[in-house]
């Protein structure tokens, strides 16, 4: 358990207080590096062996315990419930998991011959036009909702923030992020249909 030593009037005299996750929390939220380093060291392991549960590869777990502290120092003030700190950064190792695993290449054992013959582009100019034109259309869209309607879109699927992430942001209940996205994308349909009618 990690602990704290403050010095008392006689200097060779040390007294060791514990201080709760809340406490340390608070304190890194205050700029104190000493007490965010004392939350890794109580959270790291469980942080590794949630990770290892996900990515199933010991230096990707390792890897993605470093990006979970580093996103957690970076994103500290934004947590609110200080003794929440273990669940939030569960949340954080689950999301980050996910990227990663997005963004991973699927392994599969292929001969060259097979491969030559199942090569096909994906991406031919007729695609790239139509992507490009969609995006073209879902941003005139999206001009035209009102401003909670588009920040609540932006921010779910333009900078990827979770619904507990979002429910700071916009100082609201999951359950309402939850309800204004669905209806943000109803009304982001019914602009994109009206722009096709037009």
């Amino acid at each position: 358990m990690a602990t704290c030593i403050f010095e008392q009037e006689n200097e060779t005299e040390f007294q060791i207080q514990e201080f709760t996750v809340a406490e340390l929390v608070l304190a890194a939220q205050d700029g104190d590096r000493d007490a965010f380093g004392t939350l890794v060291e109580r959270y790291q392991r469980a942080v590794y062996h949630n990770a290892l549960k996900r990515v199933r590869d010991h230096a990707e777990a390792q890897e993605l315990v470093q990006e979970v502290f580093v996103q957690a120092l970076r994103k500290i003030n934004q947590l609110r419930t200080p003794e929440c700190f273990g669940g939030w950064l569960r949340q954080i190792t689950h999301r980050l998991a996910i990227n990663r695993a997005v963004r991973r290449p699927q392994e599969q054992a292929v001969e060259n011959d097979s491969l030559e013959l199942n090569f096909v582009e994906e991406r031919t100019p007729q695609a790239i036009v139509l992507e490009k034109e969609q995006a073209k259309q879902v941003r005139a869209g999206l001009k035209r909702l009102k401003t909670l309607d588009r920040n609540t879109l932006v921010a779910f699927y333009v900078d990827g923030q979770s619904l507990a992430e979002m429910s700071v942001r916009f100082d609201s209940p999951i359950g309402t992020i939850k309800r204004r996205l669905h209806t943000a994308r109803k009304r982001l349909a019914a602009e994109l249909e009206e722009l096709q009618t037009a």
